[in-house]
């Protein structure tokens, strides 16, 4: 017997038009997906060309990244034409970009993964939800993750999907294979399109030689074997987790940077915000522990483009990863009596070993005397106690990304991966460009409980967005 509450099929159309324009007052959210596509470079060699991975390129993983963006309704174009300029523009990008129309394989011989630059294509797929961005969840990542807003086909390095709302906004999320570069590569990739969108040059020539080489002999400080370890994708995807993480969306106004900032700094010594911001989470996190734990781990993603390049320009185009992840250990005690600034002198100290030339010749060396396999950081496997990785996305475009129907109002970063190790922080400006911030979060639930008590984390809101 059918439900009362199913509609049919033969009045389907008519239905869902009423309702994308009247959702229902709490709602969930409802995703109809209508049209897939692939988009292949607009000019390319004919022969598919092989590009072997960076040790650094191994140090990553295969995990998929999401970026999502959100704009108000365009107002000089309909839907159709406005997708149908977005994929044209998509395949003069993946002229630049070629690696991310290939195909990511496993080489027999070798046992890793490379890139197959046969233009197969990026996936675009077309959908429409039935509510209004101002009726939108913002701060439940977890619910725009599960298949509605990211349906992640491992046969494609990049996808993009392109969803419609009620409202005529809509949302842009663009989901890569870790393999194809770290978030300053995707930066300038989006930068890019958004460029080519706008019929103007492309501000930044991408570098695909994967040209970081290890020394010879290979030579690395012994403390890499304590901080890395070798594993396999089946160990990744079944990393043990004591508790289920949660995802959520956050604002941070300016405000409160500059007073975290303030705190942080001492004696003449100004730290960055991200330190401050750092030395305050490391705090809030002790708190929410339990007991069983007499020490805590901090993580942050370090670019090593300028470290290793000594002049930033020399890799400012490089395409492909390049990070390291320094991490910074103390006693649950010292932290919870400590200040702020004198858990922001121990954050500067633990980010300053990382940031150097140094540290990425021996981790490449090191990747290169455990070779073949992928390689991670221990506290990025959840391995030797609790720990929290922060990543700063400072340079990564937000306000910028305008591909011809104005900026948006919101860009972002989440992750589709359902077991990771560590929890994670990952910043990015607003799009108001006030100096305010969005984080992106994956939180044991009473660590998120502990940082919403204070007014430094707001919970994303249509009204925070100025929906």
């Amino acid at each position: 017997m059918r439900s009362p509450s199913k509609p049919s099929m033969a009045n389907w159309p008519n239905q869902r038009e009423a309702l994308m324009a009247n959702p229902p007052i709490h709602a969930k959210l409802q995703v109809t997906f209508t049209n897939k596509s692939i988009v292949k470079a607009t000019n390319h060699s004919p022969e598919p060309r092989v590009l072997h991975l960076s040790n650094l390129d191994l140090l990553s993983g295969r995990f998929p990244i999401t970026y999502f963006y959100f704009y108000r309704r365009p107002t000089a174009n309909s839907s159709a034409a406005m997708i149908d300029a977005l994929k044209t523009s998509l395949a003069e990008t993946l002229t630049h970009y070629y690696p991310f129309a290939g195909t990511i394989l496993q080489n027999l011989t070798t046992n890793e993964p490379e890139i197959l630059c046969d233009n197969s294509g990026a996936l675009v797929v077309e959908a429409e939800a039935n509510l209004r961005l101002n009726a939108f969840n913002f701060y439940d990542l977890d619910e725009l993750l599960r298949g509605k807003l990211v349906n992640v086909n491992p046969h494609f390095a990049l996808q993009i999907q392109i969803t419609s709302y009620a409202c005529g906004g809509v949302s842009i999320t663009f989901t890569f294979d870790h393999a194809l570069g770290d978030a300053s590569a995707f930066g300038k990739f989006l930068l890019a399109w958004s460029e080519i969108a706008r019929g103007k040059p492309i501000s930044t020539i991408p570098d695909h030689r994967r040209n970081i080489l290890p020394r010879s002999p290979p030579i690395y400080h012994p403390d890499l074997d304590d901080t890395m370890v070798k594993c396999t994708m089946e160990e990744i995807k079944n990393i043990p987790t004591l508790k289920k993480l949660i995802k959520r969306l956050y604002y941070v106004d300016r405000t409160s940077i500059d007073k975290l900032q303030k705190l942080a700094s001492s004696s003449g010594v100004k730290r960055t915000k991200i330190e401050a911001f750092s030395a305050y989470v490391w705090k809030i996190m002790v708190s929410a522990m339990e007991t069983e734990h007499s020490r805590c781990k901090m993580g942050w993603l370090i670019d090593g483009r300028s470290r290793l390049g000594g002049d930033w320009n020399y890799m400012s185009g490089y395409i492909g990863n390049v990070l390291s992840v320094a991490f910074g250990e103390a006693s649950i005690e010292e932290l919870k009596r400590n200040s702020i600034s004198e858990i922001a002198e121990v954050v500067h100290s633990a980010i300053s070993k990382a940031t150097n030339k140094a540290h990425f010749l021996d981790l490449i060396d090191w990747i290169e005397c455990h070779r073949p396999g992928l390689m991670l950081s221990r506290i990025v496997l959840g391995l030797g106690g609790p720990g929290l990785v922060v990543s700063s996305g400072r340079k990564f475009p937000v306000a910028e990304l305008d591909f011809g129907f104005g900026s948006p109002v919101l860009g972002t970063v989440g992750s589709t991966i359902e077991r990771i190790g560590v929890s994670y922080l990952n910043q990015r400006p607003s799009a108001k460009g006030d100096g305010s911030w969005t984080v992106s979060a994956i939180l044991e639930p009473e660590l998120a409980a502990a940082l919403e008590l204070d007014s430094v984390f707001q919970p994303m809101t249509a009204t925070l967005l100025q929906l």
